[in-house]
């Protein structure tokens, strides 16, 4: 008699209850999701068990489900994680070139323009342009990347934002160098300046929130008066200059009701593909104010979802995408290199100021003057590296951990300081965001089922379809 191998449960499989006792099976790993019954999810428990019950599966029609889908038999799931060591050569720079600001936004995190003025000198900048080229050269890399961002507009210190991306364009090219150019801006520039970022940058990410009136609420000048208009004509040029850029909205707790609109207007008014938004975060000016981290920032993504679709497009969170699998959230644990204007080395966007509350922790580099470097704190570097989703405990039987990764180490460490991370309002927005997008990818599949396979396995998994229906 001939024994048939037992089979053997092959991913992380995670179980999402739905209404109408239905549940949302998920293997990230292996790109593959289904809706199920009680029935089914018992029948996985089993296998996670190494039990086996064929009276369960008298045909094996949910077995060979399994298989086709790489949830059974499928061998060893390859994690996504990747680990940096030994003395950081990045090739990518982000540039601070100032805390000062020509808004005075109410929800900053960065308090710009409150802050004492710091500006970033050119040859702090052109130091961090030599290193990260030297870097590309060894490394033989098609090219470099800057980023211009900071705790105030990049513009503001327009001497250091164009001498320095002029020198990396010269040094670059004399060592055969690309060099992929952007800048995070509020959009208050005059002609002169939006005809050098056509001319200069790949692209740009410009701060609007929306219809005029809630840009109006928060984003506002000096003065208080509002800067929709300004906004609006930066965009209006950008777009007749066919310039790529990017929308970044911010929802505070009284702009929530305005997200639909706010997207449909974007849409229907400019060319941009991109519209990211988030949650104010309570740092900075914002800190005593109502959360946006909340159901009703859900409900309010989901209906502002629908209207990009009817433009054939989406609108992004950062704690929520699907298309990624990774162990890093953002750079920092990836060997950010990034340049406050005296050159001390960050690793992280929002901590960008010399008086940072959480300087310890996020800043690993400083200048040296005797190699024209820059010196490591290797054991800060190295604490910052492990502050990747697999050594988050709290975050290990969580269905979104490959893909939010933990989410962002600057807001957990303003949350919790150096306690442990418990988890954040901002969990549940990516759980349930994310959610939305696994049901959406087996809607678009056909329905029953969705796994990224090559099409003629594809085929095969949906050839069951009529077999195992009663498991939906």
């Amino acid at each position: 008699m001939i024994k048939t191998k037992k089979p053997t449960l092959s991913a992380e499989v995670f179980v999402i209850p739905l209404e109408d006792n239905r549940y949302l099976i998920y293997a990230p790993l292996r790109k593959a999701a289904f809706i199920g019954n009680a029935q089914i999810v018992n029948f996985l428990a089993d296998l996670k068990d190494t039990i086996y019950n064929p009276e369960m599966d008298t045909d094996g029609a949910i077995i060979e489900f399994l298989r086709r889908l790489e949830m059974v038999d499928a061998g060893e799931e390859i994690k996504p994680t990747t680990i940096y060591k030994g003395k950081p050569k990045p090739t990518a720079l982000a540039l601070f070139p100032t805390t000062a600001c020509n808004l005075r936004c109410t929800y900053c995190y960065a308090s710009a323009g409150d802050t004492i003025r710091e500006n970033m000198p050119l040859s702090v900048a052109k130091r961090g342009i030599d290193f990260v080229i030297k870097n590309a050269i060894e490394q033989k890399a098609d090219g470099i990347e800057i980023n211009y961002h900071g705790g105030g507009e990049p513009t503001m210190n327009w001497r250091t934002l164009t001498g320095s991306l002029e020198y990396a364009q010269k040094k670059a090219a004399g060592s055969g160098l690309t060099i992929n150019a952007s800048c995070a801006t509020n959009g208050m520039l005059n002609d002169k300046q939006m005809d050098w970022f056509v001319a200069n940058m790949q692209g740009a990410t410009l701060s609007l929130d929306g219809l005029p009136e809630a840009q109006d609420k928060h984003r506002v000048r000096p003065d208080g008066k509002g800067s929709s208009a300004k906004v609006i004509h930066t965009l209006r040029r950008f777009d007749e200059a066919n310039f790529n850029y990017a929308v970044r909205m911010t929802a505070t707790a009284e702009l929530i009701p305005y997200m639909a609109d706010s997207v449909d207007y974007l849409f229907s008014t400019f060319r941009t593909d991109a519209v990211q938004i988030e949650p104010a975060f309570k740092l900075g000016r914002y800190a005593n104010q109502l959360s946006a981290e909340t159901e009703e920032f859900i409900t309010a993504f989901r209906e502002a979802q629908c209207r990009a679709k009817k433009y054939g497009k989406e609108i992004t969170y950062s704690g929520a995408r699907l298309g990624i699998l990774t162990n890093h959230f953002c750079a920092l644990s990836q060997d950010m290199f990034a340049l406050l204007a005296d050159g001390t080395v960050s690793s992280c966007f929002e901590a960008c100021t010399k008086n940072n509350p959480y300087r310890e922790i996020f800043y690993y580099g400083q200048e040296d003057e005797q190699k024209k470097g820059y010196c490591f704190d290797m054991k800060r570097l190295n604490f910052l590296r492990k502050q990747s989703v697999e050594n988050r405990k709290y975050c290990q039987n969580c269905f979104v951990k490959w893909h939010c990764a933990g989410d962002c180490y600057h807001k957990a460490v303003a949350e919790f300081g150096k306690k442990k991370f418990m988890g954040t309002n901002r969990c549940h927005i990516n759980r349930e965001l994310t959610k939305d997008q696994i049901l959406q990818r087996i809607e678009e599949a056909g329905g029953l089922c969705w796994h990224e396979l090559p099409e003629h396995l594809r085929e095969q998994v949906f050839q069951q379809k009529t077999e195992i229906n009663e498991l939906k």
